[in-house]
C-alpha cells in the first residue's frame, strides 16, 4: 500500500468540494494508495495585514507543519513558484519516490492557507510543485490535487483513466 498525504492549512468546508476529494480517495484505493488528509488551523492575519505579519503567521503555520511531515516521507510543498509537471512526468515522480528504493514510506503534499507557505517548509521539499500560474482556490486546489495523484498513479498502474 503507498501512503500519501495531503497537508492544508484549512479546513474543507463545502459538501461539494468534500465529496470531489472523498471520491478520489475511494478510487486510489482501488489502486492500493491510501490518500489521507490532515488539516491545520490557519494562523490568525488582520484585514490587511503588513509583511511582518504575514511572515510571522507562514511561520506558526510552518511550526504545526512540520509536526505531521514524516521523517521518511517525499514532502512536496505546493507553491507558486514551484515546477509544472505533466501528469505523466508527476507519475514518473511519484514511482520513483514510492519504489522502495528511495528509502521514503510516504508522500507529503503540502498545500499552504491564501498567503502561501513558509521557506522553512519550501526548504523542507523534496520537489516545490505548481498545478498552474493561475490561481485557484484553496480548497479546490486540494481537489485538483486528489484528480493529479490519482491520474498518476493510473499512469503507474497502466489504467485507462488518463488519455
Amino acid at each position: 500500500m503507498v501512503n500519501i498525504r495531503i497537508i492544508a492549512v484549512g479546513k474543507l468546508k463545502e459538501k461539494y468540494f468534500t465529496e470531489a476529494y472523498d471520491e478520489y480517495v475511494k478510487r486510489l484505493s482501488g489502486l492500493g494508495v491510501k490518500l489521507t488528509a490532515e488539516e491545520t488551523e490557519p494562523a490568525y492575519l488582520p484585514e490587511e495585514p503588513s509583511e511582518s505579519e504575514i511572515a510571522k503567521a507562514l511561520d506558526a503555520e510552518a511550526e504545526k507543519i512540520l509536526k505531521k511531515i514524516p521523517a521518511d516521507s517525499f514532502v512536496v510543498p505546493m507553491c507558486i513558484e514551484g515546477k509544472q509537471l505533466s501528469s505523466e512526468q508527476l507519475a514518473a515522480r511519484l514511482s520513483e519516490a514510492t519504489d522502495g528504493a528511495s528509502g521514503n514510506t510516504s508522500v507529503t503534499f503540502i498545500i499552504g492557507g491564501s498567503c502561501g507557505l513558509s521557506d522553512k517548509i519550501k526548504s523542507r521539499g523534496d520537489l516545490r510543485l505548481s498545478m498552474s500560474a493561475m490561481t485557484f482556490p484553496h480548497r479546490l486546489a486540494r481537489v485538483m490535487l486528489a484528480e493529479q495523484i490519482y491520474r498518476a498513479f493510473t499512469i503507474i498502474r497502466n489504467r485507462k483513466y488518463h488519455k
